[in-house]
């Protein structure tokens, strides 16, 4: 189960087996692969959802399946224009289950913005999939200006966070009804493109890298930019912004925030004089206004995440280990 978690051991499939077999030279691996078909560019990115339970509060899988892709080529500087989906189906689902996530997925994608233009549909033995998987792959158009890696982040950059963390992770968690705990909770899911649209329009030129911090959480998404540019993250904990219920539940459970996933909230690494632009232009777009700068990118110690805590002190984090929330999205 860790090697599906988004961690350490994902990333060590995907870099000892995936990569050397299938994509050739080991590179800086981005949620969207930027391509160009007779000259014209193109942004592709494909996902797979096995959401536990298929309903949750603020979301369901068909939902989720859009948002999650949408979302994973916005980040990549790029606008989804097309999507494909394929439905795993289990044997004896009702069809008023299927109808209603297919209704979700169609007033998602309206909602976005995109086209469905076509999918697949297999079904699978009673007890074989967990009622329903889907899986989707998106095609979007790169963003004018907008260049995002690794590379291009440098000592001096801030960090932006696009709102509260852990919703979806502990929603999903919780909807479980395996833990005898209570919380108004709902997850986090939605189509960035509007905020990340409206950062490229005030800060273009200075947007260095962006992320969704999905499965593993920022705590994993940011040890992945170190790792790939040699620098280090210094975040400050006072300043991350995590609802009062994550907060209690994470503490009861012996979970960390900055691990718990996320399906509706991205990271950017900004230069520091295009910071101010990118809050004030993010402030203005609905579900903004809690955007946060976070922290900023240093020299030393290299490759490293660090949290300042609320007491002066400070702690490294690393990604994810192991999978403490299996099955979230």
């Amino acid at each position: 189960m860790a090697h599906g978690a988004g961690g350490k051991a994902s990333r060590k499939l995907v870099e000892g087996l995936f990569v050397p077999l299938l994509g050739g030279e080991p590179r800086a691996l981005a949620d969207a692969a930027q391509v160009a078909i007779s000259g014209t560019p193109l942004a592709i990115t494909t996902d797979s959802f096995v959401v536990k339970p298929l309903r949750f509060p603020g979301g369901s899988i068909g939902e989720l399946a859009v948002n999650g892709t949408m979302n994973d080529l916005a980040v990549s500087g790029a606008t989804g224009k097309a999507l494909v989906a394929t439905f795993v189906l289990e044997e004896g689902l009702p069809t008023a289950v299927l109808e209603a996530e297919v209704r979700a997925m169609a007033a998602a994608a309206q909602k976005a913005g995109v086209a469905i233009v076509g999918g697949d549909t297999k079904v699978v033995e009673h007890g074989k999939a967990d009622k329903m998987y889907v899986s989707t792959t998106g095609i979007g158009e790169p963003m004018p200006g907008i260049r995002v890696s690794a590379a291009s982040v440098h000592p001096g950059d801030k960090v932006i966070l696009s709102g509260p963390i852990g919703d979806h992770g502990i929603t999903i968690l919780l909807a479980r009804g395996e833990l005898d705990l209570e919380a108004d909770l709902r997850s986090d899911t939605r189509c960035v493109l509007p905020l990340v649209q409206a950062l490229a329009r005030a800060a273009g030129p200075g947007i260095h890298w962006m992320r969704d911090p999905t499965r593993g959480g920022v705590a994993t998404s940011l040890n992945e930019l170190t790792r790939d540019c040699g620098l280090s993250i210094s975040i400050f904990e006072e300043q991350i912004p995590v609802r009062d219920e994550v907060r209690g539940a994470c503490e009861l459970l012996g979970l960390d925030p900055l691990h718990i996933a996320n399906e509706g909230q991205f990271l950017a690494v900004v230069a520091p004089e295009y910071a101010d632009l990118a809050m004030n232009a993010l402030a203005l777009v609905e579900g903004g206004l809690e955007a946060r700068i976070v922290g900023e990118v240093r020299e030393q110690p290299a490759s490293a995440v660090l949290v300042t805590t609320r007491y002066g002190g400070s702690r490294m984090i690393d990604m994810l280990v192991g999978d403490p929330l299996p099955r979230i999205c």
